[in-house]
């Protein structure tokens, strides 16, 4: 296996400067945080600083990742990076790692590598979206255009393909894998339900695939490359992907309810570009059994949502509707089948830590 985490880019092939100006990984580390969720290894005086350390090799590679010597190139693939993020998936590959030997350096090589096919299909589904925001900047294709948007996706996925390549033909394997169904749940998102198909059922499947996959992936390689005791990679996939989908559940609620402040995209978002998320799904549920409540929030849900104003009412409608509380037990229901299925990991602070980590992504406002 050839490993390059910790070599400087000089692939001039690639468009990459032969000289990336040095970070300072102690003063990165200083500044980062580690996200709510992974209180269980606050007191820990080994886990704690090691994440906190590997989190900084991470965003200093990342960096280096898509460097790039043509200005356009560097400016659109640094515009996502620089705009921060909860930095949720190198996280888990990095925390799974202490299963095995972390230090090893194709652990911060994996966690990249995960970080930057995520950053790649956000500039997509962006697009794809009309999203004007996200993480509180302009997206990508709102300086730029769609066209550039989209190739600088294209770009950054390519940049993660050379890591992983770099790891082995089993990475590569696992990634392409992954990027297969990361294609194929925005593929399905887009067309929609066939009409023989549950639309609940079908949301589930499109989730599973562009949040649950690359989530359970992300688990699987901080195993891999830690060389972690094998029997504990379907162990972690299966927890990824349950928490992957258990984290969007709670993302699209807090979307369609009107709390999230802080990530820079307005409350309502999806309702507006009228993307089914798990909430409207149980409204259209509760308007076909008979509740009158839901056929008249459909109505203004279904209706012209242009204006603030009408955008505003339809998230207070559904915000005060029992299907948004319904949808929290759901989240919830896939947080507690991600913790039952690491119950064959061995105790101590790792698994405390994923456990804690899956209450959290469904008890947090951004």
């Amino acid at each position: 296996m050839t490993n390059s985490a910790d070599q400087s880019w000089t692939h001039a092939g690639h468009g990459l400067p032969s000289a990336e100006p040095s970070l300072n990984t102690t003063a990165i580390a200083t500044g980062l945080q580690l996200p709510a969720g992974f209180s269980a290894i606050a007191g820990d005086p080994e886990l704690g600083p090691a994440l906190t350390t590997n989190l900084a090799r991470v965003e200093k590679k990342l960096r280096e990742a898509i460097a790039n010597s043509d200005p356009l190139a560097d400016a659109t693939s640094r515009h996502l990076v620089e705009a921060g993020g909860k930095r949720i998936r190198p996280l888990l590959t990095l925390l799974c790692a202490h299963l095995g030997d972390a230090s090893l350096p194709a652990v911060v090589q994996a966690a990249v590598v995960v970080e930057l096919t995520h950053l790649a299909t956000l500039y997509h589904d962006d697009v794809m979206d009309s999203a004007p925001f996200r993480r509180g900047a302009p997206t990508a294709h709102e300086v730029w255009g769609n066209s550039v948007a989209v190739l600088t996706g294209d770009l950054i996925f390519a940049r993660a393909s050379i890591l992983v390549s770099e790891l082995g033909s089993r990475a590569l394997g696992i990634q392409a894998r992954t990027f297969e169904r990361l294609c194929l749940g925005q593929l399905h998102e887009t067309v929609g339900p066939r009409p023989d198909e549950d639309p609940l059922a079908h949301y589930l499947s499109v989730i599973a695939d562009k949040t649950g996959s690359l989530v359970a992936a992300s688990g699987q390689l901080g195993a891999i490359f830690s060389g972690a005791d094998e029997a504990y990679e379907p162990i972690l996939v299966e927890y990824g992907e349950k928490v992957g989908v258990a984290f969007q559940l709670a993302d699209d609620v807090i979307d369609v309810t009107g709390i999230k402040v802080k990530s820079g995209k307005s409350p309502g978002t999806d309702l507006r570009e009228g993307v089914p998320t798990l909430p409207v799904l149980l409204l259209r549920n509760a308007a076909r059994d008979g509740d009158l409540a839901a056929v008249e929030l459909l109505t203004l849900i279904d209706g012209d949502l242009s204006s603030d104003e009408a955008l505003a009412a339809a998230v207070a409608g559904l915000r005060e509707h029992p299907v948004t509380a319904q949808s929290w037990v759901v989240a919830r229901t896939w947080a507690d089948e991600a913790i039952a299925a690491l119950a064959p990991l061995p105790e101590g602070v790792v698994k405390a830590s994923l456990t804690s980590f899956a209450h959290a992504v469904v008890d947090r406002s951004s």
